[in-house]
């Protein structure tokens, strides 16, 4: 193995496209790769060093849909099985359609469709029921409590026959939590962190969090204007812009007491990876805990996307990529242009962080950034073939 690839595109980000980054890579249970480059914090040029806090946005999507796995394994929940029959507000849900006009949803919203996120949700944070837990919430209002005022909200589209990024991990966190009756945050940390040994991660900010954490830029394009961090992630933009100081916030965490299934982890590089090193060995932790069984892992790396479903598929760093249960997942080189193996999957983060697994070697990679509008289309596909030429 020979990793100068992979470092000299680090630095490449490093000096043009983000202040800093970090990443390691794990093969056959070891970690083989760990480097940073660039700064946590540009105003006083403080160095990345991979052992910052990071707010990991949608990189938490990983945990969620491996802990709904686990309730599957367990014969808790189906994927074919209504939402409603776990949170009943689900049941009599209205769809929105292109005319603007409501009408009754002619199938329920499926488990499956949360994983798949082809259950009509978006991702309006803003949307009159999301206020309405804003407003209430101060606080105390939990992730059940939060997810139930979405269903006060009209679908997208009928369920099941489009894919739209959207809110539909943070039901299926919700879904978790009133199948183990625990907090979502409780379940994950005693099903995954303990047995992982992962120590570092947390859905909530405390002092020691915000102190350790790298400074959060957003990228601003000299020829866009400032997009949401959903939109940025799904269209990226171009390479010439400024980085702009946000803050150490999380707009997607509503409350102290809600935990977002799709984007509330904050963590470490090398705390995740103990998460990512698992899926790579297809279940089997570091630790020697099994978390899932290899069958579980595969379920998840299988493109379950109809063509139908695939219409709303369409972001530049997904080409070639089918879906599986809360990941992308390679299907097409042809199409894709990555090197690859088939199968190999993972998901990225509204800040730039980014996770490959591949168990067919036992690889596993996590990247991260700290910058919002961090353009995947650019750099997912390109880290994906450098750290495949280090091998």
């Amino acid at each position: 193995m020979d990793f100068t690839n992979l470092k000299n595109f680090m630095d490449d980000m490093a000096r043009e496209r983000t202040p800093g980054n970090a990443v390691e890579v794990h093969l056959d249970g070891k970690s083989v790769f760990r480097y940073a480059s660039g700064y946590a914090d540009i105003e006083t040029k403080t160095s990345m060093t991979g052992e910052e806090m990071f707010y990991i946005y949608s990189c938490t999507k990983i945990a969620t849909a491996t802990a709904g796995m686990q309730l599957l394994e367990r014969g808790e929940i189906l994927l074919n099985e209504p939402l409603y029959e776990y949170i009943p507000e689900f049941k009599d849900m209205c769809v929105k359609t292109p005319e603007g006009n409501l009408v009754k949803a002619e199938n329920p919203i499926t488990i499956g469709d949360l994983f798949k996120m082809t259950a009509g949700f978006d991702y309006n944070l803003k949307s009159p029921g999301i206020q309405k837990a804003r407003e209430i919430t101060n606080g105390k209002m939990d992730t059940v409590d939060v997810v139930k005022c979405l269903a006060s909200e009209p679908l997208s589209f009928q369920p099941g026959t489009n894919w739209q990024y959207s809110l539909c991990h943070d039901v299926l966190a919700a879904v978790i939590s009133v199948v183990s009756g625990k907090k979502f945050r409780d379940y994950v940390r005693e099903n995954l962190f303990e047995p992982l040994g992962m120590t570092e991660s947390v859905y909530h900010n405390t002092p020691e969090t915000i102190k350790r954490m790298a400074s959060q830029y957003c990228f601003v394009s000299y020829d866009d204007k400032v997009q949401d961090a959903v939109e940025a992630q799904k269209n990226g933009s171009a390479k010439d812009g400024f980085f702009q100081n946000a803050g150490k916030g999380n707009g997607f965490i509503l409350g102290e007491e809600y935990d977002s299934g799709g984007a509330g982890i904050i963590t470490t590089v090398p705390d995740y990876m103990k998460l990512i090193a698992a899926l790579a060995n297809r279940g089997m932790g570091l630790t020697g805990e099994r978390i899932l069984s290899g069958y579980a892992v595969d379920l998840m790396r299988t493109d379950h996307l109809t063509p139908e479903q695939k219409k709303g598929y369409n972001w530049r760093s997904c080409a070639g990529c089918g879906y599986g249960l809360g990941v992308r997942t390679h299907t097409t080189p042809a199409q894709s242009g990555i090197i690859s193996n088939l199968g190999e999957f993972g998901w990225g983060g509204a800040a730039g962080s980014s996770v490959i697994v591949d168990p067919t070697i036992r690889l596993g990679v996590f990247y991260v950034q700290h910058t919002l509008n961090p353009r995947e289309h650019y750099y997912q596909p390109r880290l994906r073939n450098v750290v495949y030429s280090c091998l």
